[in-house]
């Protein structure tokens, strides 16, 4: 097949046939146009997919944050509420602080209303509310640190006041008994010689409790000669006290009594001739007159 085109111009008509390149040139240009279009639909498709996703991204991302500052100020609060029961809770324990400094004549001494010092450089920063917070805390563990000292110095003086209120040596070594011989010079019971009484003696009915007159230790629990079963504390400060003649012993070695705690039952083991109790009061290992122990006003 051929194309002849006819041309109209001044000097009149002329006649062309093209060649068959020329022919596929319409073809070329439109599969060029059709490529060029295809590309850059590929690469439009390709853009807005990745703007769409950027854009996913970001939503992704904001929702995150929405979410971590939704925890934040869920934190933020319930960090608050914890600081504000923590701060009641010291308030009530400072209040028994110095209920127990009073009860122990000691609230000149320990002051647990007044403020702990603090202080230090210190940058506001945008959050206001957070810093304060930051702030309390702060204060906060100051004050516990202050009134753990405060409590530790004041168990210890307390307990002290309380031990030596305890090892405090008074009264009779019996609930019930009356003083039967008293300590000193005496007619010995089974020969009739003037001797030394190194104690004191209190009757009462067999079996009855024999109780510590002070607080402490027990160092000997069994039989002594002479004193038959014996039961002896020491109390500290060189005090020691012997209750003897028992029927039997409730104590035993390393035990720790306190003042009215029974430790035997009224017997007459020993060096004996009746039911009582032999008393002695010791002081660096001798024997005193325990009289002005046992007549003295409790503490």
């Amino acid at each position: 097949m051929s194309v002849t085109v006819f041309i109209q111009g001044r000097n009149g008509v002329t006649r062309w046939q093209p060649s068959k390149r020329w022919l596929l040139l319409p073809i070329l240009l439109l599969a060029t146009g059709s490529g060029i279009y295809q590309h850059n639909s590929a690469r439009f498709q390709d853009q807005q997919a990745s703007v769409d996703n950027d854009r996913l991204v970001r939503e992704q991302q904001k929702k995150q944050v929405l979410e971590l500052k939704s925890a934040t100020e869920s934190q933020l609060a319930m960090l608050v509420t914890h600081v504000a029961r923590m701060q009641a809770k010291i308030t009530r324990l400072e209040a028994l602080g110095q209920q127990v400094a009073q009860q122990n004549k000691l609230d000149e001494d320990f002051d647990f209303s007044s403020e702990v010092g603090v202080g230090g450089l210190s940058e506001l920063g945008t959050n206001i509310e957070l810093g304060q917070l930051i702030d309390d805390m702060d204060k906060l563990a100051s004050r516990i640190d202050n009134n753990n000292v405060q409590l530790s110095l004041l168990e210890t003086v307390s307990s002290n006041h309380h031990i030596d209120d305890e090892r405090y040596i008074s009264g009779i070594p019996l609930d019930k008994g009356w003083l039967s011989s008293p300590y000193g010079l005496r007619n010995d019971p089974f020969n009739g010689r003037r001797t030394v009484h190194k104690g004191i003696d209190f009757t009462g009915r067999e079996g009855a409790k024999v109780v510590a007159t002070a607080a402490g230790v027990v160092t000997w629990a069994g039989n002594m000669f002479g004193y038959g079963e014996l039961v002896e504390i020491d109390h500290g400060n060189g005090l020691h006290t012997r209750y003897g003649h028992n029927k039997a012993l409730s104590v035993t070695v390393g035990d720790v009594v306190a003042k009215g705690d029974a430790i035997a039952s009224m017997g007459s083991t020993g060096r004996s001739t009746g039911a009582h109790v032999h008393y002695e009061v010791l002081r660096g290992g001798q024997q005193i007159d325990p009289q002005k122990f046992v007549y003295r006003k409790a503490s």
